[in-house]
């Protein structure tokens, strides 16, 4: 889930069809984390990330981490299974935690604070551009949870909030490192998937005592999820931004908030209202106004 930049340009269908393939998946990840609420969120996780590695083995083959800097080796080994841990575990608990369109979306920001930490990192300092679009996107969040805040308070949705942004830090953090990192980090996907399953199940073994393999709906919808948001998607969308026009192909990802908030909507996960529509939208345009 990082954008990847490259001048090698294919048949402009094929990469859109390749995008739009990776969009498609990353919206129905809401509504397959609903289907598996009965399972525990960090072995959601680990099933999540074993499937999503299983997915990923085709892009495997020998990369030369051995002549990256040992910062940099620790980075890649420790510091993005970390982060992709982070990221997927916060999306899980979040969405227990709180109402899963605020939670899903409040996630989705993650390409404006990609932006804004890519402009920091590079100039040293903050473009209007990215401050204003990332005030735009934070707006539709905000106009989601501006009725509970009026009402007396989010309650213990408080913490899911909190945990969904931590996940879009996460995948934004993750970005930026995919786009430094001196090496792709695709072919070492299936590994580093790897890596954060077994963070994954020993979190498990810490917090929870045991590890039970999900059953029912549950099992299936984290497979799914690890074969499609985590697996397929991920490499449909870095075959994407390498074969086509990266300024086309990223903007296919702000749809993403839309389609999933349409998603849940139309399974009856959350009620539809003027307000869900009307904050995809503002975190679209947010993104669209930061990446200028």
């Amino acid at each position: 889930m990082y954008p990847a930049h490259s001048t090698v340009v294919a048949s402009p269908w094929y990469s859109i069809v390749a995008a739009l393939v990776a969009v498609m998946l990353w919206s129905v990840a809401p509504l397959l984390a609903e289907l598996a609420r009965t399972s525990s969120p960090l072995q959601l996780t680990a099933l999540t990330l074993l499937a999503g590695a299983l997915a990923t083995l085709p892009l495997s083959h020998r990369v030369p981490v051995t002549m990256l800097s040992k910062r940099w080796q620790l980075s890649v080994w420790l510091g993005v299974p970390l982060l992709i841990f982070g990221a997927v575990s916060s999306y899980f608990i979040g969405m227990r935690l709180a109402p899963a369109a605020e939670a899903a979306l409040i996630t989705y920001t993650w390409p404006v604070l990609f932006v804004l930490l890519s402009q920091w990192s590079r100039f040293g300092k903050l473009r209007m551009a990215g401050v204003i679009g990332a005030l735009i996107a934070f707006s539709g969040a905000a106009l989601l949870l501006l009725p509970q805040a009026l009402s007396g308070g989010f309650g213990g949705a408080t913490t899911g909030y909190a945990l969904a942004l931590l996940a879009a830090c996460c995948w934004a953090l993750y970005s930026w490192l995919g786009q430094a990192a001196p090496l792709a980090l695709t072919p070492l996907l299936p590994r580093l998937l790897l890596v954060a399953c077994a963070i994954a199940t020993s979190a498990s073994l810490l917090m929870e005592g045991s590890i039970e393999v999900p059953s029912g709906d549950a099992l299936l919808a984290g497979i799914a999820l690890g074969l499609g948001p985590y697996g397929i998607a991920m490499v449909a969308w870095d075959k994407a931004l390498r074969l086509g026009q990266a300024s086309i192909v990223g903007s296919l990802a702000y749809g993403v908030p839309i389609l999933a908030a349409a998603l849940l909507v139309a399974a009856g996960v959350s009620v539809l209202d003027w307000r869900p529509p009307c904050a995809a939208m503002l975190v679209v345009v947010g993104c669209l106004k930061a990446g200028r």
